[in-house]
């Protein structure tokens, strides 16, 4: 049972439906953790909103931003995060190998940039402070300034959810019904 009930369509704040219904059509479900959120809906807002500017914007390949996250759920061990981020991975490209890979990455085949990104990943998760003056130079060597930014906004916002999905006990979410998206003016495809 949730520590913190959900909202479903019908109960979030008329200003939140929009972004409601655009998450369930992007995604195929609204995830438990924005259904938690919902209740103060300027959270809700404004983290899908956040959210969408880490992961859909800047020069980084989304692809890159996705492997980092994972990273750092498995260094944070957050079933809930990782299951839906090693679903992303792997439909961008990455494969099981890979991603278990990643928890021994400098002795993997990622290239050298993307073990620089791991590793930011690994320390600004587990001892930010411990990163030194040579790791940020490898890093920069492989990403300009805004770059680094998206790597670190990225890392950062995952920490973030990690955080409060782990504290709430939040359980995978599953596939939207059919009456859900009916009710968010989805078309539902009929089995044949």
């Amino acid at each position: 049972m949730p520590r913190i009930s959900r909202l479903n369509r019908s109960e979030v704040r008329p200003s939140s439906v929009a972004i409601y219904d655009r998450t369930l059509r992007d995604r195929g479900n609204v995830p438990n953790m924005f259904r938690t959120m919902a209740h103060r809906p300027e959270i809700f807002e404004t983290i899908i909103a956040h959210m969408d500017a880490v992961l859909n914007t800047g020069t980084l390949p989304k692809a890159l931003k996705e492997l980092v996250i994972v990273r750092t759920s498995q260094c944070n061990r957050t079933p809930y995060c990782l299951a839906s981020h090693t679903a992303i991975c792997k439909r961008l490209g990455w494969n099981d190998a890979q991603l278990e890979a990643l928890k021994d990455a400098a002795a993997s085949s990622f290239t050298e940039a993307e073990k620089a990104a791991i590793h930011l990943a690994e320390v600004m998760t587990l001892d930010a402070h411990s990163y030194s003056d040579a790791d940020f130079q490898r890093l920069r060597s492989f990403y300009s300034e805004g770059e680094v930014v998206e790597l670190m906004a990225a890392i950062g916002l995952f920490n973030y959810f990690n955080r409060f999905n782990d504290l709430l006990e939040m359980e995978p979410t599953q596939p939207a019904s059919a009456t859900e998206l009916a009710e968010a003016g989805i078309e539902v495809p009929v089995a044949r």
